[in-house]
């Protein structure tokens, strides 16, 4: 059995058998009354605001509701779990019940890692926890090591990307149950494989989110974030609510990690940033686990990645490269609308620098904003940053949900996927892109009435411009149907995409046979710009267990090759000693391996 040892300030938690303490900071409510399986318990109300009540003889799956002093009755924002949908009755849980049959794992170092991105709604037919446990023997044949998973925390509506969750301690019910998320991680680790949640610290969806309406505190008014107000981090009740959930979650479902989304958008004055507040406590909480923390920011900054001198992580272990995904769009595709303005001069000369140093801004003036933007970031350890030359943001934020493949056509997408899973920096691949996936990832919601009409808009709206789109081609976020477009279809992997499959099979067996051996003592200055030319990198890495060298072409003429010393470990489409158009070939000198 799970211990309890781990109770939150917020929501309902057992503090032994049958007794469980209800626990709300509601400081815009005179009064609020807990209903359990339709009785109503009072609740005492502190200077503070907090409302408290301990009930006996509570059976786990019990009904509740707090209701307010105008008769409004309102789930439990600390929900672990929801009957239904996100407005309805919440469920008391008592994580002491499931047994986990792999409690003995420890997790993957990190230099292992190969991320594969999932959204549970479309990764299978079902979208539910139960179907997609059927997939992980797939997955670890395939060699992904790591699954992360999108925001799971319920949300308005059946379906939707995970990024407007209301109730972040509460899986998602139409993926399934609490017990149903844990054995999908407990299943995942007895086949090898690590598990890390995507979490939204950064705001709450438009539909239930009765926060306001509790707490008014809980939130800067004149803090405004692309979503709606921000969070007032530096509230104690507040920072409480959102410092624990990580904790939480690592905890309960026995994970792996996190992925924190959009962190620029957390803002806080406080003398310790939450952030940091937050790795320190799960460093402390999980010292003899392998417990992997990666943040999305648009910022390019270093300083919540550092590195012991023994190369120990203390805070947060590595970041989301969009530079890296943008500027291989461009060089790829020719693109250079919006945010892809930032590397329509000499794309290949940023994925070089990105290559050897981590960031393409570095200080620079971003064109598109006029703004200085990032840091110097060459004394990164490569592994400090996760790539991917497609994700569902940057899939799904485009009009029609194109993959790469469809843009950039089969021969330049191999190339670049090669070139993906062959760096020293870790890999990520977007669930589908493995078989050359080309059913598109939409944007889509589940959302009614007015919210579902300024959705629509709105989107319609965003792509104005952009392209030859026209307002009535942007297929609407509330239909059923851009859903179900955007499923994987399983028939692929063993009809017209087992080649295909059978290619990234390889290049994965190569990458821990030969990459991952490098990067256990791979430190930061280790890269080197060998050559650049139109649709041509070449680059390389000195480690003390050897040099990596990769040259990739996928322009219009054929390249000379520069020197790169070693064995040939992976060539495609090589001839002599040109690199011809949509080739690759890398190759590994021996160094000290002591």
């Amino acid at each position: 059995m799970e211990s309890r040892s781990f109770l939150k300030s917020w929501g309902a938690d057992y503090e032994a058998d049958g007794v469980v303490r209800f626990r709300l900071w509601a400081p815009g409510q005179e009064r609020v009354t807990l209903r359990l399986a339709g009785t109503d318990h009072i609740m005492r109300k502190s200077e503070e605001g907090w409302f408290e009540a301990r009930v006996t003889d509570v059976e786990p799956g019990t009904e509740y509701h707090y209701v307010l002093a105008d008769g409004m009755a309102v789930p439990d924002p600390a929900s672990r779990a929801q009957k239904a949908d996100v407005n309805g009755p919440s469920l008391v849980i008592d994580p002491a019940r499931y047994e986990w049959q792999h409690r003995q794992w420890k997790g993957r170092p990190w230099e292992e890692t190969v991320v594969y991105e999932m959204h549970i709604g479309t990764f299978t037919p079902e979208g539910t926890f139960k179907a997609a446990m059927a997939k992980l023997p797939y997955l670890a044949e395939l060699g992904i090591t790591m699954i992360e998973v999108l925001p799971v925390s319920q949300f308005g509506g059946e379906r939707g990307w995970g990024y407007d969750g209301v109730l972040l301690y509460a899986p998602h019910s139409a993926y399934g149950t609490p017990d149903d998320f844990k054995a999908f991680v407990d299943a995942a680790h007895g086949y090898g494989l690590s598990v890390v949640l995507d979490i939204v610290l950064n705001h709450f969806g438009p539909e239930g989110n009765y926060l306001p309406l509790l707490a008014p505190q809980f939130f800067h008014e004149e803090r405004m974030t692309p979503w709606g107000p921000g969070i007032a981090y530096d509230v104690d009740a507040a920072r409480r609510y959102i410092a624990e959930a990580p904790l939480y979650w690592l905890k309960e479902y026995y994970l792996d990690g996190l992925r924190f989304d959009a962190i620029d958008q957390i803002e806080d004055t406080s003398e310790k940033h939450v952030l940091i507040e937050i790795a320190e406590r799960i460093r402390a909480a999980a010292p003899n686990r392998y417990i992997h923390l990666t943040t999305e920011d648009s910022r390019n900054v270093t300083f919540l990645h550092p590195r012991e001198e023994n190369g120990a992580v203390p805070l947060f272990t590595g970041e989301w490269n969009d530079d890296f995904h943008n500027a291989i769009h461009v060089l790829a595709t020719g693109e250079t609308q919006a945010y892809y303005q930032d590397f329509a001069e000499a794309p290949e000369k940023l994925v070089a620098r990105i290559l050897t140093e981590g960031f393409a801004y570095q200080g620079e003036v971003s064109p598109q904003t006029g703004k200085k933007r990032g840091v110097k970031s060459a004394g990164q350890p490569p592994v400090a940053f996760v790539d991917f030359i497609q994700n569902h943001d940057q899939t799904g934020n485009r009009a029609q949900g194109e993959r790469l493949i469809s843009l950039a056509g089969p021969d330049r997408t191999r190339v670049l996927l090669a070139t993906l899973l062959f760096t020293p920096h870790i890999p990520l691949l977007f669930m589908g892109e493995e078989y050359g996936e080309t059913n598109p990832f939409l944007f889509f919601t589940d959302f009614h009435g007015e919210l579902a009409k300024a959705v629509r808009e709105g989107r319609a709206k965003e792509f104005e411009g952009h392209g030859d789109f026209e307002d009535e081609s942007v297929p609407d976020p509330n239909a059923q149907s851009t859903f179900m477009a955007s499923k994987l279809d399983w028939k692929k992997p063993n009809g017209e995409g087992k080649s295909w499959l059978d290619f990234t099979r390889q290049l994965l067996v190569l990458r821990h046979q030969h990459i991952v051996p490098l990067l256990v003592r791979a430190g930061g200055h280790s890269g080197t710009v060998l050559k650049t030319a139109k649709g041509f990198v070449a680059v390389s890495w000195t480690f003390p267990s050897g040099t990596l060298s990769l040259a990739m072409n996928i322009g219009e003429q054929s390249q000379p090759l520069p020197e790169m010393p070693g064995e040939t470990i992976f060539a495609w489409q090589v001839a002599g000693s040109e690199l011809p158009p949509n080739a690759i070939i890398v190759r590994l000198a021996s160094g000290d391996a002591a």
